[in-house]
C-alpha cells in the first residue's frame, strides 16, 4: 500500500500506534459496560457465542419453489441453522409471474412466489415450527409474511410457533435500491400495521430488519451506513408510536441488517458503535423500559460489492475476513457470500464452501471462546468512538431536515451515497485502492468457473400453475375479499387481516398489490 495512504473507508486518518492518550475521557463503565447490559457495546447477550453460535443463514432463492426447496434442504443437511429467502424481482415489485412486466425476470434473482400454493411448495418437508426463516422482501413484505403464516397453518403449525424476520424496510429502497411500489406515507402505514399484526398473532416474529446493507452496497461509507440506518429506524419507531403502539410492545422485535466489507477493524468498530447508539436513542428519545427494546440485534451479510468476477476464488478469502469481522463485532446471524456470486447465482459447491467458512470460524478459530475479545483495544475503541461521533453528526443533520423521510425525499441520502461511491471508484481506478486480481496481481488467462443456470422450462411451469390456480379457485369469493382489501386501504383498519383472508382464498400476490396500487398510487422517484 502507498505509504502516504493510511485511512479507513470512512476517511478516518490512522496513526501508526494507538494508546491511552487516544481514549482520553473514555469511561469503561459508561461506554463499554458488560456484555448483555446497557449500552451493549460488548454484545447483546452476557455469554454471546459461548452460549450458542450465531444463526448461520445462507441466502438462497432460484427459479421455482421446488428448486429453492431442494437448495434449502441441501443446506440444512450440511449444517445451516436458519433459512434466508431471496425472491425474484416480480415478487419484490408485486407482479405475478404472468404479468407483462415480469417477462424475462421470473426466477432470475430469486424464487418466484405468486400464491399460498407456491409458499407451500417452497417449504415442503421443512418443519416451519422449528426452522427460523428470514425473508428479504420489502414492498410486498406483508403479503409474503401472510403467505408464510398460511402455508404454516396448512402444514399444521400455529402462528405462535413461527420465528423469523421480514426485512420490511422501505426507506432504504427509496434511498438506494429501488424495489418500492407505493409512496412513503402508505408504505409506513403497511409497515406499522405489520408491527401490530405480529404483536397480536406472531409474537416471535421480527417485524422489520432495518437495513444498512443495501446502502453500503450502493457505495455508502461505514459511518453513513450506521447513521442512515439508525435515522430510518428512528422514523419507523416514531411512526409506530404515532400510530398508537406502545414502544415496548413492538421494539423488542425490531432487528437490523448490516453489510460487512473489507476494512476489517472499521467494520468491527461499526457494529459496536451502532449498538451503543441505538441503546441510547431508545432510552433517551423513546423512553423504552424493556431492555430488549434497546438491544440492537442484527443480521450480517458479507459484501456483495467486494466480490470480483476476476479470480473468483479470491472471494473465499474476502468472505472469510468479512465474516470474522462480523463475528468479532457481535452479529446474531450471518450470511457468507459464495465465491461465484459476482458471476451468477451460487452453485451448490460454492454455497457449501460459504457455509463451511462460517462453521470453521465458529468451531476452529477460537474467537468464540471469550466474549468480545477485541474489547478495550485502543485502536478498536478509538474507531468505535470516532464512528459514533461522525454518525451522530449525520443524525443531527437529518433531524434538522425533519427526519429520514424528508431527507430521502430531498435526495440527501442519495447524494451522500453517490459521492462516497464515486470516491471509491476513483481510488480503484487510480490504483490507490488495491483490489487483488483487478488492479494489482492481475492474470491474463483465467480458468472458467462453473456457474448456476436457471432452467427456463421451470418458468413456463410457474405460469401454467398460476393459470390453473385461477381456474380452480372460487373467483367470486376472491373478488369479494379483494374488495374488502380496497375498503380497508381507504379506511384506517389494519390492512393485514383482509389481505390474509384474500390470500387464504387463493388471491395472488399481484392481485393484492394491484388493489393497493389503485388506492395508494405508485411512487415515482425524482432523484
Amino acid at each position: 500500500m502507498d505509504e502516504e495512504r493510511r485511512a479507513t473507508d470512512s476517511g478516518f486518518e490512522l496513526r501508526p500506534v494507538y494508546g491511552p492518550v487516544d481514549l482520553e475521557g473514555f469511561d469503561p463503565g459508561r461506554d463499554l459496560g458488560k456484555p448483555g447490559e446497557f449500552p451493549f457495546t460488548r454484545g447483546v447477550y452476557p455469554t454471546m457465542y459461548r452460549g450458542r453460535l450465531w444463526t448461520m443463514r445462507q441466502y438462497a432463492g432460484m427459479g421455482s419453489a421446488e428448486e429453492t426447496n431442494a437448495r434449502f434442504r441441501y443446506l440444512l443437511e450440511h449444517g445451516q441453522t436458519g433459512l434466508s429467502v431471496a425472491f425474484d424481482l416480480p415478487t419484490q415489485m408485486g407482479f405475478d409471474s404472468d404479468h407483462p412486466r415480469a417477462e424475462g425476470e421470473v426466477g432470475k434473482t430469486g424464487v418466484a412466489i405468486d400464491s399460498v400454493e407456491d409458499m407451500k411448495r417452497l417449504f415442503d418437508r421443512i418443519p416451519m415450527g422449528r426452522v427460523s426463516t428470514s425473508m428479504t422482501i420489502n414492498a410486498t413484505a406483508a403479503i409474503l409474511l401472510l403467505l408464510y403464516e398460511l402455508a404454516a397453518e396448512e402444514q399444521g403449525v400455529a402462528a405462535g410457533q413461527l420465528s423469523g424476520t421480514v426485512q420490511n424496510d422501505l426507506l432504504k429502497e427509496y434511498a438506494a435500491r429501488g424495489t418500492y411500489i407505493y409512496p412513503p406515507k402508505p408504505s409506513m402505514r403497511i409497515i406499522t400495521d405489520l408491527f401490530a399484526y405480529c404483536h397480536d398473532r406472531i409474537p416471535r416474529w421480527n417485524t422489520i430488519s432495518i437495513s444498512g446493507y443495501h446502502m453500503r452496497e450502493a457505495g455508502s461509507t461505514a459511518v453513513q451506513e450506521v447513521a442512515f440506518t439508525l435515522a430510518n429506524a428512528v422514523a419507523y419507531v416514531q411512526a409506530a408510536v404515532d400510530a398508537g403502539l406502545a414502544v415496548d410492545d413492538f421494539a423488542p422485535r425490531v432487528s437490523f441488517f448490516f453489510a460487512c466489507h473489507m476494512n476489517f477493524f472499521e467494520e468491527v468498530a461499526k457494529f459496536r458503535a451502532a449498538r451503543r447508539m441505538w441503546a441510547r436513542i431508545m432510552t433517551e428519545r423513546f423512553g423504552a423500559k424493556d431492555a430488549r427494546s434497546t438491544m440492537l440485534r442484527f443480521h450480517t451479510q458479507t459484501g456483495g460489492a467486494t466480490l470480483t468476477a476476476q479470480q473468483p476464488e479470491n472471494n473465499i478469502v474476502r468472505t472469510a475476513l468479512e465474516a470474522l469481522a462480523a463475528v468479532l463485532g457481535g452479529t446474531q446471524s450471518l450470511h457468507t457470500n459464495s465465491f461465484d456470486e459476482a458471476l451468477a447465482l451460487p452453485t451448490e459447491h460454492a454455497a457449501k464452501v460459504a457455509l463451511r467458512t462460517q462453521q470453521i470460524i465458529g468451531s476452529e478459530s477460537g474467537v468464540t471462546h471469550t466474549v468480545d475479545p477485541v474489547g478495550g483495544a485502543y485502536y478498536v475503541e478509538t474507531l468505535t468512538n470516532e464512528i459514533e461521533e461522525r454518525a451522530n453528526e449525520y443524525l443531527e443533520k437529518i433531524e434538522g431536515m425533519a427526519g429520514a423521510v424528508a431527507a430521502i425525499e430531498a435526495g440527501y441520502y442519495q447524494d451522500e451515497i453517490h459521492e462516497a461511491a464515486y470516491r471509491v471508484a476513483q481510488g480503484v481506478e487510480s490504483g490507490e485502492r488495491v483490489v487483488v486480481g483487478v488492479n494489482r496481481f492481475v492474470e491474463a488467462d483465467e480458468n472458467p468457473v462453473a456457474i448456476q443456470r436457471i432452467d427456463e422450462s421451470e418458468m413456463a411451469k410457474q405460469v401454467e400453475r398460476l393459470r390453473m390456480l385461477r381456474a380452480e379457485r372460487d373467483d367470486g369469493a376472491v373478488r369479494e375479499a379483494l374488495a374488502d382489501v380496497g375498503s380497508a386501504a381507504r379506511g384506517t383498519v389494519n390492512l393485514l387481516y383482509p389481505m390474509r383472508e384474500a390470500l387464504r382464498l387463493r388471491a395472488t400476490l399481484g392481485e393484492v398489490s394491484d388493489v393497493l396500487r389503485e388506492v395508494f398510487g405508485e411512487y415515482r422517484s425524482t432523484h
